[in-house]
């Protein structure tokens, strides 16, 4: 059932300009996508990150685009991008398979001057690819007229919509011409943002090739207990980094910005080559630090969520979640930097008590259990649990836990008494100390286990 890019209508063009990026067969988003976009229709394209959504939308603009001339200030397509990175990659995939076209692309994102964009804009954009912010920033300007626009992309759809740019997206629809193609593309599509593509599309077609919210099945993932103090979480990173096994590099995820700078520093100060990657960074240094990454110059690349969505690093081995994502879909995005197109990857999530509650949603989005490190089972809760049940009565009082104490029979008790005495410190004292067992279901201890390079050895 395999095809080849000849077989989706595209033009001579752009077949040609695939082939020689080295491409033969398109994945399954492309495969169904670009027929459908070439006749015109609007979509919604679901499929999890690494599958090729860009290309999706990228060759059919520019075999439709082969048509017509762009007029000053006025584009003739609209891109829009939640980060400038994305919006920067966008471009790239335009440059290298727009290499046989003669087409005017403008890039419009923050950090860079207004006028070296104008005078793109004042030729003529035949693509015009923008963050939402600056493009409004030009249109307040006077630099641009948006009623020539004949298709419009909005690519990370529920990103977009998450980050706060409805408002913005609303008046940028408002702004484009009724009749235009609409495309959607997008890893997850949450039920209240589907409401909201009723007022940007017409009729839609829904492509779907992955379940909505599921991870790749080549991605080894792994929940690590710790302590819930900044230094403890940083001391489980540095022992998760200094055990993995076969990392090419890696990107650790922070939920806060303040989090990526001071994570980033403390690796620098133990001797790793670590850069940082987040939203208050200028464009410069952002993008100098994307390419250091991608051409292998830093080995680790500290983020925000920032770079979590539809960067394309291929062949990134290894991410860690230095704190667990408080929005569930954000951890199929950010594990979604690793094993793409094909490859393996390993993902590692660093999970502290207070975190359960998100695991929790995590594993309920990607209907997926996600194993412990160094645990037999998937849930110590539940491994635990049957174990201690039966035996309750008998069980050693330095093993016990709360659950045991809870359903220990009075009776025995009074025999016991004895031996549960030296055992209720070791209960109430906070666990931290090296002799809490390894077995302990999560969330009665925050210890960093023991067993960690140990298990990394063996792999």
């Amino acid at each position: 059932m395999t095809q080849g890019f000849d077989s989706l209508g595209l033009s001579n063009k752009v077949t040609s300009a695939v082939s020689a990026a080295g491409y033969t067969q398109p994945t399954e988003i492309q495969a169904q996508a670009i027929p459908l976009a070439l006749k015109g229709h609007d979509i919604i394209g679901i499929a999890q990150t690494g599958t090729g959504k860009t290309a999706s939308f990228v060759l059919p603009m520019l075999t439709l685009l082969e048509k017509g001339r762009a007029r000053a200030r006025m584009p003739r397509t609209l891109i829009l991008e939640p980060t400038r990175e994305l919006a920067a990659q966008v471009n790239e995939n335009f440059e290298k398979y727009g290499i046989n076209h003669r087409l005017n692309v403008a890039l419009l994102i923050g950090g860079v001057s207004f006028e070296d964009q104008n005078r793109i804009i004042d030729r003529g954009a035949d693509v015009l690819i923008a963050t939402p912010g600056r493009l409004l920033d030009h249109f307040e300007r006077g630099k641009l007229l948006m009623t020539a626009v004949e298709i419009l992309v909005i690519d990370e759809a529920d990103r977009m919509l998450d980050m706060g740019f409805i408002p913005d997206i609303e008046r940028i629809c408002s702004l484009l011409p009724p009749r235009r193609q609409t495309l959607f593309f997008s890893a997850t599509m949450p039920a209240e943002i589907r409401k909201l593509t009723n007022r940007f599309l017409k009729h839609p077609i829904e492509i779907e090739v992955a379940r909505q919210n599921s991870t790749a099945e080549t991605i080894d993932q792994k929940l690590v207990k710790s302590g819930g103090k900044p230094q403890e979480k940083r001391a489980t990173l540095r022992d998760l980094i200094d055990a993995a096994t076969e990392m090419k590099n890696a990107i650790v995820f922070c939920n806060r910005k303040r989090d990526v700078a001071t994570v980033q520093r403390s690796l620098d100060r133990h001797g790793y080559n670590a850069g940082a990657l987040h939203g208050d960074m200028d464009q410069e240094s952002r993008t100098k630090t994307l390419a250091s990454f991608r051409d292998g110059k830093l080995k680790i690349l500290i983020a925000s969520d920032v770079a979590a969505r539809g960067l394309d690093i291929p062949d990134v081995s290894h991410v860690f979640n230095f704190d667990v994502p408080t929005h569930a879909e954000d951890y199929v995005h950010r594990i979604g930097r690793t094993g793409r197109a094909g490859r393996s990857g390993q993902a590692f999530t660093i999970v502290a008590s207070a975190d359960k509650k998100y695991v929790d949603a995590i594993e309920k989005l990607i209907d997926k259990t996600i194993d412990w490190l160094g645990a037999p089972a998937s849930k110590p809760q539940a491994a635990t649990r049957p174990k201690n049940a039966p035996v309750a009565k008998n069980a050693p009082a330095a093993r016990s836990t709360p659950e045991a104490k809870q359903h220990a029979e009075k009776p025995s008790a009074k025999p016991q008494k004895s031996e549960a005495r030296p055992a209720r410190p070791k209960a109430q004292r906070k666990p931290i100390e090296d002799d809490v067992p390894d077995k302990t279901p999560f969330g009665q201890s925050d210890q960093v286990p023991a067993f960690l390079r140990q298990t990394f050895a063996k792999a």
